[in-house]
Formats: structure tokens, sequence, C-alpha cells
């Protein structure tokens, strides 16, 4: 069996399209979204689209809101303490003014966790020690070949095609074009410490809303992770861009750190596809 880990960006769509016209083969059982409840009105409305352009059907799965879960407060059933997660990699100031990031589990929470659910569900409920039922195909393009991993699962096995095809992201947007197809949007969770400048500006620019948002998100978490009385370990304050600043005060076409943030970050390589 297989089956697209479909991100909704411009490599996993490109895949998927080259599946439906059969230059990837071979013809996919199905195609999986995880909705972290945090993407941009773009992604929905183009993957609106591609379901139609696709003759295997894409099933929509989801661990529910990211963003209720990074803002939410847990309390610790020995001690009764309050704690937070550390939900997506936050960058932060140190009490002593250096700079940091923190860990994350939004992707293997809120992209792996699901897929591989769902998954498990199409194969038959198959389970760990299985022979492998199974093939995934990720999204990983040529100039990201540092994010492929292979599963953690002994009865699914990761494939790459676009790096079997030697195709960049630049390919994929070119054989889109040649095809007559829209350009995608970029696949990532409105307030993702991962974003471009280039990707933050676009944001602003052409879906103020979605970045109206991202500023709420930023405000909101530090408010909570500022708040010393729950009894929170981590003091440090935490922002959405490297240079420690609040996001509604950059100016990202002017910005020394324009370019430096990519999905490369991020090792699952699952987002931004």
């Amino acid at each position: 069996m297989h089956i697209i880990s479909l991100g909704a960006g411009v490599q996993s769509s490109t895949m998927a399209l080259m599946a439906a016209k059969g230059e990837i083969g071979p013809m996919p059982t199905a195609a999986i979204f995880s909705d972290t409840q945090a993407e941009p009105k773009s992604i929905y409305a183009w993957l609106d689209w591609l379901e139609k352009q696709l003759p295997f059907p894409v099933y929509r799965v989801t661990a529910g809101s990211l963003t209720t879960k990074s803002l939410s407060r847990h309390i610790n059933k020995k001690t009764g303490g309050v704690y937070l997660k550390n939900m997506i990699p936050a960058f932060v100031r140190h009490p002593d003014g250096t700079k940091g990031i923190v860990g994350r589990a939004c992707t293997y929470d809120h992209k792996i966790i699901p897929i591989l659910k769902k998954v498990r569900q199409l194969c038959g409920n198959a389970r760990k020690g299985d022979e492998v039922r199974a093939v995934q195909w990720i999204g990983i393009s040529l100039d990201e070949v540092s994010r492929m991993k292979p599963s953690r699962e002994t009865w699914t096995k990761h494939r790459w095609p676009l790096i079997e095809k030697e195709m960049s992201r630049h390919d994929c947007l070119r054989w889109m074009e040649r095809n007559g197809y829209p350009k995608p949007p970029r696949s990532a969770c409105i307030y993702c410490p991962f974003h471009s400048d280039n990707e933050w500006q676009r944001l602003k620019t052409y879906e103020p809303e979605a970045f109206q948002e991202a500023v709420r998100f930023e405000k909101a978490l530090q408010e909570l992770h500022g708040d010393v009385t729950i009894g929170n370990r981590m003091v440090n304050v935490p922002y959405l861009h490297d240079s420690l600043r609040p996001l509604e005060e950059i100016d990202f076409s002017d910005d020394p750190t324009q370019g430096q943030l990519k999905f490369g970050n991020e090792c699952e390589g699952l987002c931004g596809v």
C-alpha cells in the first residue's frame, strides 16, 4: 500500500499530481493531510482544489488544535504543580540575555502521529513487529536531502519520490507551470518560527489576518511563559523570530536575518512540503 504524506505545499502537491498523471508509480492508495488547525486559509483553499485533481482519496486527520495545546497549562498529577509543554520551537531570550531555541513536539504530535494512526487503520491495524505493509511517500526535494529520515515503525517504510527524480523545489514549481497548474502555497502553521523573512513578509502582505493571528499568538505565548506564579521552570521569554523582537515591530524586508530561517531546520521532514 503506497500512501502520500500530504503537506499540501509545493513539494507534496507536485508529487501527488505527478502520481495522478502516472509519472510516479505505482498509483497511491490514498493521501493523508494532517491538520494542525493552524494553517493559513490559503492552504485549506488549495487543498480543496487539489483533492478534485487526484484519482485517489485524500483523508484529513487531526490531533486537535496546536494553538490550544501550545497555550495550555498542565497540572502534574503527582506534585500538583503547573507546567507548560513546549509544542513549538520558539526562540528564547534567557535571563542572562543569551539566545536559545526550545525543543518542540508539534511535528511529531500533530503531523507524524495522526498520519501514522490513519495509515495503520488503512493497513488493517498494523502493529509493531509486523512486516512492511505500507510505503509512505514524503515530499522532500533534492535541496533538502538532510531531512530524509527512516520510518520509526517496522510495518511502514519511507520513500522520497522527488529525490528519486532528482527534483528540487524549483523543479517542482517548473513542473507545475509546465503542466498548467497554479502555484501552490507554502505549507506551514501561521506562527511557525521556521518561517523565512520572505514568508513572514508574504503573510503580512497577502494574508494579513494570518499574520495578525501570529502576532496575537506570540503575545499570548509570552504572557503564559511570563507568569512566574504558576511555577513554570521555563522563565525565558519566547519569540517567533530569531532576532528576539516582536513580530509586529520587524521590517522583514530590511532585517539582517533575512533568509536564514528555513525548513531545513525541521528535522522530521513533514513540514513545509
